[in-house]
C-alpha cells in the first residue's frame, strides 16, 4: 500500500516540463502559460520565438517565462535547438508557429509535439494556410461551420495524428474577422486543457 501511495505522489510532484515555440503575438502562448501556472501537471518553462521583434517577448517578460530568439540556422542547419530542449523539455507545444518542424526533432519527440489548427483538418491545412489566409478561404468557400484541429506534429505540415477537434457554426454574417474571433475563443477554451490531457494520459 505505501508503494501505492508513494507511486501517485511522485506522479503528481514530479510536473511535467513545457516549451512553447511562437512566431507572433503570444496570445495562445501566454494563455497556456496562465493555465499551467494553477496546475500540478506541468508548467511551461520556456518560450521559444524565431521573429525578433514579435509581441510574445513582451508577454513572456511580463509573465516572468524565459522566451529566447532564436534563427534558422540554429533550427535548421544545427542541433542548437534540438539539443536546447531535449534538455529541457517533456513536451513541447506550437502555439502560432510557422515553421515546418525538421524530422530530426519529431524523431527525438515522436506524440510529444502538439500544434493547433484553425480549421478543421484535413481541410485547409499544409503550407501557407495559417491565420488569415485559412479564416479567408473558410469565407470564401461559404462553408457552414469551421473550427480548430489540435494534433501531434510529424515531418509534414498538418498531417500528425488528430487529438481533439471542436466546432463553430458559420453565420451568412460573418466575415474573415469574425470567423478569427470565433476560432480565437475556440483556441484559448480548449488549447491548454487538450494539452493537459495529453500529459495525464502520457502519465498514466
Amino acid at each position: 500500500m505505501l508503494i501505492i501511495i508513494l507511486f501517485f505522489v511522485v506522479k503528481f510532484i514530479i510536473m511535467k516540463r513545457i516549451v512553447v515555440f511562437a512566431s507572433g503575438s503570444g496570445s495562445n502562448a501566454e494563455n497556456i502559460i496562465k493555465y499551467f501556472n494553477e496546475s500540478r501537471t506541468a508548467k511551461v518553462v520556456h518560450v521559444l520565438c524565431n521573429r525578433k521583434n514579435a509581441k510574445v517577448f513582451e508577454r513572456c517578460k511580463r509573465l516572468n517565462i524565459p522566451c529566447l530568439y532564436f534563427t534558422k540556422d540554429d533550427f535548421f542547419e544545427t542541433n542548437k535547438i534540438l539539443n536546447f530542449i531535449k534538455e529541457t523539455a517533456d513536451l513541447i507545444v506550437l502555439a502560432g508557429f510557422l515553421w515546418k518542424v525538421p524530422l530530426e526533432m519529431t524523431q527525438a519527440f515522436p506524440k510529444k509535439i502538439l500544434n493547433i489548427h484553425p480549421a478543421l483538418l484535413p481541410n485547409y491545412g499544409g503550407k501557407g494556410m495559417y491565420g488569415m489566409h485559412v479564416h479567408r478561404a473558410v469565407f470564401e468557400n461559404k462553408e457552414k461551420e469551421t473550427g480548430i484541429t489540435i494534433h501531434f506534429v510529424n515531418e509534414h505540415y498538418d498531417e500528425g495524428a488528430i487529438v481533439y477537434q471542436a466546432k463553430t457554426e458559420l453565420e451568412e454574417s460573418d466575415t474573415p474577422e469574425t470567423i478569427a474571433q470565433k476560432i480565437n475563443l475556440l483556441e484559448q477554451r480548449y488549447f491548454p486543457r487538450i494539452i493537459e490531457e495529453v500529459i495525464i494520459t502520457v502519465n498514466e
